[in-house]
């Protein structure tokens, strides 16, 4: 181990943005600190044009992250700017169903799951056979036909209500699950939306062969829930139970059963009732009962008649000219994007369609449908008073401050009336138009992720993750493709489209699919798409699973590497207020560094990154993530100080005192930390010897002289640090007794700031 007192390491104040810029905005001084080769230094040409491009490569990966890090700061804050409106949509969507996240399933949230239940006949008893037989068995069908449920009551029906459940991660290999130390005895395990494997069927067969026997010797069973796509799947073929939804009648009359519920007029039952048998989803039927016991037969009937979609298709069934069209169509993509962008981005969409229709090509794929409007003629001048024809009861305005903008100065946006409209105006477009509409419709979507500001962009991955629950396969070949492997704005757009596609959860993991596939032999630039895209939604939902991903393309080249760290410190800017998600990212930094050797490269990556985590500054504030976890995560005190004491035994000792010290600076007017700080005083002294210690003592004494952390409070919260342990450390009789490390120097030093 490295000495804290080496002779090279100097007075501990550097900046307090780490190396990578991750506490603030901008770069980061790494690519400033980049060796610049002179006409003698021995490099020829084209080397230096090469660590050019490399740091100009990082320098846009860097406003890639700072991108991304303002998007994460309004979701993270679940704002969105509205001013004398209601009903915005805020933070990441809807609650997700257990077993969505990988991990334990409670019984209380099975319980809630299968609240009102109903086994469909025969396809249940089938599933339950081949579980009974096999120990596994796949449920496929259409996506919101209850497969999740179904996979839980088929797990309790053979282990009994109280038996362990497990969620494991979609992209976990079916052959390294059978290796894995996982399958415990007696547990069931439930892989929700699996998206298959690429390796050859024959491959695929042996090793589920080998997961079944695995699972039955060990008294354990596997559900497996996965698309129409996986019965054609040879290897998977003789294990799938094809899977309908329930009667919907007979599930609402056995919802009614459990409810309150008051008599109803015949007239209005039979309209109920008539309308729950229009419905194909389990959730639709169950959310209906349960309005009719809390709001009454018209709240009821309100969600059954889905009067969003009969206006919508009313809208549509009229069959609006071109310039109303593309107007609806745009707003589609770019909802509450300030009126006159949008009014531009109209003529640009018009300007794309003019160009196809007078290029006079005719589509070799993809004709229009029967029921596709012709869009001839140029789109006219865009009046907004149109608005209020155009569009009735299904576009509103209201006005919105964005960040960044002056305070208190809204701007008119147009807005569709209600959430839901969105997605049933895009999935109309994708129902009733075809190629001559949405050939030039993606070309304008391009456009957009490549020149659009950020709040353009983010209205475009919203609305793109919209058409992909309609239309993946040609978001993914002819947008995300595209967009991963281009310029910054393009794979910001395309890492925003696969976070936005984990509101719905059967593209969760088609989203964590897409990311794995980008990561090895597809280039850079996509692994850096990928890593951009494991910060948000999909980086909470799978997130063992972005973790080790991030630590494989952390080992890659500097380009991807820079990128892997960034990414690791969003997730724990993002996690601040997911205490169990910050524990985890914490544990598992500390665990790569325990495992790698002494002086490896896996080690000294793992610093690099660990550092980073120490420096990182909270997304709202410019103040420590690392303060805030201390004052309100108590279980973060043994990782951090883990995690301090591995850097200050390394060669990036000056910076993790400087970020001690801004903790401690952030701390110092909180009493309610002195406890913390004590203990995290007590973890690093645990892992250091007296010298190394003492060195610690004198090294932080000479930083909290610096101006900006030299200010009253924080020299006796240091003091509660340094002297937390004197003398040898208890149990552990090798380490000599040592003097502390005198504190004089923190009572002399200068109080409060001078510039």
């Amino acid at each position: 181990m490295a000495d804290l007192s080496g002779p090279d390491d100097g007075p501990a104040v550097p900046p307090p943005a780490d190396e990578d810029g991750a506490g603030g905005p901008g770069p980061g001084p790494e690519a400033a600190a980049e060796p610049v080769l002179g006409p003698d230094s021995g490099g020829d040409a084209a080397e230096r044009r090469k660590e050019r491009d490399e740091r100009d490569e990082r320098d846009e990966d860097g406003r890639g992250y700072d991108d991304l890090r303002r998007v994460q700061q309004l979701v993270n804050n679940n704002f969105y700017g509205v001013v004398e409106a209601t009903g915005a949509a805020f933070g990441f969507g809807a609650a997700s169903s257990p077993g969505l996240s990988p991990g334990t399933i409670e019984p209380a949230e099975a319980d809630r799951a299968l609240r009102f239940y109903v086994p469909p006949r025969p396809c249940f008893d089938d599933a339950l056979r081949t579980l009974r037989e096999n120990a596994l068995v796949v449920l496929t069908g259409q996506d919101n036909c209850g497969r999740g449920a179904g996979a839980l009551a088929l797990l309790r029906t053979v282990l009994g209500e109280e038996a362990a459940l497990r969620s494991l991660s979609p992209a976990n290999a079916l052959a390294e699950l059978a290796a894995s130390r996982e399958l415990r005895p007696g547990q069931g395990y439930v892989i929700l939306d699996y998206v298959g494997e690429l390796r050859p069927e024959a491959v695929q067969s042996y090793d589920i062969g080998r997961l079944s026997e695995e699972l039955g010797r060990k008294g354990s069973y596997l559900v497996i829930t996965a698309g129409d796509a996986a019965s054609r799947r040879l290897a998977l073929r003789e294990h799938c139970v094809p899977w309908q939804a329930p009667d919907p009648g007979g599930l609402f009359e056995h919802c009614r059963a459990r409810l309150p519920h008051a008599g109803l007029a015949p007239d209005t039952e039979r309209e109920l009732l008539e309308r729950v048998g229009e419905q194909r989803r389990p959730a639709d039927v169950v959310a209906a009962a349960v309005t009719l016991s809390r709001d009454g037969a018209e709240a009821a009937l309100d969600i059954l008649r889905d009067r969003h979609r009969e206006r919508v298709r009313e809208w549509f069934g009229r069959r609006p000219d071109a310039d109303d069209l593309l107007a609806l169509a745009a707003l589609a993509f770019l909802e509450g994007i300030p009126e006159r962008t949008l009014e531009k981005e109209c003529a640009a969409l018009a300007a794309h369609v003019r160009n196809w229709e007078q290029s006079g090509e005719t589509p070799a794929a993809e004709p229009a449908g029967p029921a596709a409007a012709p869009l001839t003629g140029t789109v006219a001048r865009q009046s907004r008073a149109r608005w209020r024809e155009r569009a009735v009861e299904l576009v509103t305005t209201e006005y919105r401050v964005r960040p960044g903008r002056g305070a208190g100065r809204g701007e008119r946006c147009l807005v569709f009336a209600s959430p839901r409209i969105r997605e049933l105006v895009i999935a109309e477009l994708y129902d009733l138009y075809g190629y001559e509409l949405w050939y030039p419709l993606r070309q304008w979507l391009g456009d957009l992720a490549l020149h659009g500001d950020l709040d353009t962009r983010t209205e475009v991955a919203r609305g793109v993750a919209l058409l992909a629950r309609y239309a993946l396969v040609e978001v993914d070949e002819n947008l995300l493709t595209v967009w991963s492997d281009g310029i910054t704005s393009q794979r910001v757009t395309a890492a925003l489209t696969l976070q936005f596609m984990c509101d719905v959860e059967h593209l969760a993991p088609q989203a964590l699919s897409t990311v794995i596939s980008w990561v090895d032999n597809r280039g850079a630039g996509r692994a850096v798409t990928a890593a951009m895209a494991l910060t948000g939604r999909l980086g909470s939902l799978y997130r063992l699973e972005a973790l080790k991903t991030l630590w494989f393309l952390a080992n890659r080249g500097e380009r991807v590497a820079f990128s892997a760290r960034r990414s690791l410190v969003l997730l724990l800017q993002t996690a601040e207020a997911d205490p169990e998600r910050a524990l985890l990212i914490l544990r598992f930094v500390r665990t790569v560094i325990a495992k790698s050797g002494p002086g490896s490269r896996e080690r000294s990556i793992a610093l690099r990154a660990a550092v980073q985590l120490l420096e990182a500054s909270r997304l709202e504030a410019d103040e420590p993530v690392t303060a805030a976890l201390l004052r309100t995560v108590p279980d973060s005190v043994r990782h951090l100080g883990s995690l301090w004491a591995d850097v200050l035994h390394s060669s990036n000792r000056s910076r993790a005192v400087t970020a001690l010290c801004r903790t401690l600076v952030q701390l110092r007017d909180d009493p309610s930390v002195t406890g913390a700080v004590r203990e995290l005083g007590e973890v690093m002294r645990n892992a250091m010897t007296a010298r190394q210690w003492a060195a610690l003592g004198r090294h932080l004494s000479i930083a909290l002289r610096h101006p900006d952390y030299a200010i009253p409070g924080a020299h006796q919260l240091a003091q509660v640090l340094i002297g937390s342990l004197r003398g040898r450390a208890p149990g552990d009789p090798r380490r000599p007794t040592a003097p502390l490390t005198s504190t004089r120097p923190f009572t002399s030093a200068q109080g409060g700031r001078s510039k």
